[in-house]
């Protein structure tokens, strides 16, 4: 397990969340021991609201001594500088500059094309047109950013998962999406994702 230092870390979650997810797969990856405090997001409690005002949304990381870190993105970037082993970030400057421009961009090219579709706001066809722009940037066995696993592939996974199992949406038609989450779907972090989404749908 990743070193905490004596730490405890809590992860303010709830199953559901493709945000929470992010977290999720980032403390999977690290190893890292923590405690969990599941949300329910349909009566959401008073306190959580209090911890992440004004809405009380999840995932919150708390840490003995130091502000609560609110926002999956936050919450992300702060493990994998924490706890730098395995590293989830690239090497190279230009390269982590992608991935935080792939952090921008995720409400233009999946995020709201997916809560679209979902609330029937959208459509499927805005919603395949959404997943080609990402095979096209995935390449042929590629990934977000680079050659290698990084937080982009992390920020965008949970919502691609989630459109297949509880959407019914054939991602995989896409092939170097087939190709990116069966080499995803190798790793602990994801499995153990794919089995929460299960759950979910069941």
């Amino acid at each position: 397990m990743g070193e905490t230092e004596g730490t405890v870390l809590t992860l303010y979650d709830a199953p559901r969340c493709p945000f929470c997810a992010r977290a999720r797969i980032v403390l999977g990856e690290k190893g890292v021991d923590h405690e969990t405090v599941i949300v329910d997001l349909d009566e959401r409690p008073a306190w959580i609201v209090e911890l992440n005002p004004p809405e009380g949304r999840v995932p919150v990381l708390e840490q003995a001594g130091l502000p609560l870190l609110p926002e999956s993105r936050v919450v992300m970037r702060y493990l994998d500088e924490r706890f730098p082993e395995p590293a989830l970030m690239p090497a190279s400057l230009e390269e982590r500059a992608l991935v935080d421009f792939a952090f921008e961009r995720f409400d233009e090219l999946l995020g709201g094309p997916y809560y679209r579709l979902k609330q029937g706001r959208g459509s499927a066809e805005e919603f395949d047109a959404a997943l080609a722009g990402i095979d096209d940037q995935l390449g042929e066995g590629g990934f977000l950013v680079g050659g290698g696993y990084t937080l982009a592939d992390i920020a965008y996974v949970p919502w691609i998962l989630r459109a297949e199992v509880m959407l019914g949406i054939d991602v995989r038609d896409h092939g170097n999406i087939a190709v990116w989450l069966r080499e995803l779907e190798e790793r602990e972090p994801i499995r153990t994702e794919v089995a929460v989404i299960g759950s979910l749908a069941a």
